[in-house]
């Protein structure tokens, strides 16, 4: 029996770069039956509201989603789409691998991957105004919640993840020295947690300032980097940016019971329709979710594919210096599967 996956195409070029994405599965011999949903600004275009229920009850059912970008309405509903689908479903693990693909770059053999808090911390959104007088609006203030719960799960995600990936190192991104208590929680439980993966995994911690400089000098000492959730957030996008940018990174939102693989760009408004987008990252983000299924054999050969794709320079999107389209660069990882 096929295996059922939620498609979410999304907005902007969210549609293109998904259909784009199908194909290449569907070339491969994937076993696999989309339940095509609608979400963002489409959804509420057709639903009155960027989140429907049934793209909810789909997820649930599949426990599997594929997802292009999503514009969040300005004004309606939740403060992010992303966010809502992460809280709805405790998607609390954010994976985040970068490595090189376009040659001649800055950095070349760039290996590496973030795993990031995605539920707690800052973005948990538990934030007011606190009134003063006659100003409602006088001060702010947002909580930084960290639970040992949610810290737990996370670093023995990213312990866990090193180990079948075949990862050297874990390294924990902190600001324990000012934060003392949040950040402490989370750097005590780290180094409590690496005594258990002694001898099968390098531990270290880092302060996360530090950690951002030495992404920059020499990202070569890093492999895996675990960090709460705007920490997180801020240094994913840092290590998209060695090795050429959003445009060629994928993201993995995993929970216990559900998992949503995702381009992390924006959905571009300004070049929808016009067949120049990238789709590069969201097939990434497909090669992620084969893996997660156990579809490796299908997953290996579509990286094997794109890889060779870029390095050769075969009908490249704008954004990575060619004259091709989406469709013609869709065409030429075909050719090589």
């Amino acid at each position: 029996m096929p295996q059922t996956v939620t498609l979410i195409p999304g907005d902007g070029i969210g549609p293109d770069i998904t259909q784009a994405v199908v194909r290449v599965i569907e070339a491969t011999g994937a076993d696999i039956a989309w339940e095509t949903h609608q979400a963002g600004v489409a959804a509420l275009e057709s639903s009155s509201t960027p989140l429907p229920q049934e793209t909810i009850d789909s997820i649930r059912r599949t426990r599997l989603a594929l997802k292009g970008p999503l514009t969040t309405p300005v004004g309606v509903g939740f403060r992010s789409i992303n966010v809502a689908l992460r809280k709805e479903f405790d998607l609390y693990s954010n994976v985040r691998p970068a490595r090189t693909l376009v040659p001649g770059g800055r950095y070349e053999g760039i290996d590496l991957v973030l795993i990031r808090e995605n539920t707690e911390g800052l973005y948990s959104g538990v934030e007011h105004y606190i009134g003063i007088g006659d100003d409602p609006r006088a001060a702010a203030e947002s909580v930084m919640l960290v639970t040992r719960f949610g810290v737990n799960r996370i670093l023995r995600y990213a312990f866990e993840y090193a180990v079948a990936h075949g990862r050297r190192k874990v390294t924990l991104a902190h600001k324990a020295n000012i934060l003392k208590y949040t950040q402490g929680l989370f750097l005590d439980m780290g180094k409590e947690i690496a005594r258990e993966y002694e001898g099968r995994v390098e531990f270290e911690d880092r302060i996360i300032d530090a950690t951002a400089m030495m992404l920059v000098m020499d990202p070569y000492r890093f492999d895996v980097i675990v960090c709460e959730n705007m920490f997180g957030d801020i240094l994913s996008d840092q290590i998209a940016g060695l090795v050429g940018g959003l445009g060629l990174a994928p993201g993995a939102n995993i929970g216990k019971d559900a998992a949503i693989f995702e381009a992390v760009h924006g959905s571009a408004p300004d070049i929808a329709g016009k067949n120049v987008a990238n789709p590069a990252a969201l097939l990434l983000a497909a090669v992620m979710m084969l893996q997660h299924m156990g579809m490796r054999e299908q997953a290996e050969r579509i990286r094997l594919a794109l890889e060779a794709t870029i390095r050769e320079g075969d009908a490249l999107t704008p954004d990575l210096g060619g004259a091709g389209t989406t469709d013609s660069f869709t065409d030429a990882v075909l050719r090589r599967l």
